[in-house]
């Protein structure tokens, strides 16, 4: 299972470059079958500042991961590939293939 997390877009305040706004995204294949999510994170100042000129892709993947709760997340999209494995309900005609 590969589990890919990204960054879309960062949201920031134009007069001190806070970010108030991440755009994020989490990719999960396991062979044929995939699930992923794409959502925001709004961000409030806190103890600590970076300025959006030194922010690394890990230190904001961090705050979501952080925020959003990493293992919480992967869990539900690896519960949707299984499903997608092992369907409970299907669809369709018995006369049509």
């Amino acid at each position: 299972m590969t589990i890919t997390w990204t960054i879309n877009n960062l949201e920031r305040q134009a007069f001190d470059g806070l970010v108030t706004v991440v755009h994020w995204g989490v990719t999960v294949v396991d062979g044929d079958y995939s699930a992923s999510i794409i959502n925001t994170l709004q961000v409030e100042r806190g103890d600590s500042f970076t300025a959006f000129d030194s922010l690394t892709e890990q230190d904001v993947l961090g705050w979501v991961q952080a925020a959003v709760g990493k293992d919480v997340v992967e869990a539900a999209l690896a519960s949707q590939i299984e499903a997608k494995k092992n369907p409970v309900k299907l669809n369709g005609l018995p006369w049509v293939e």
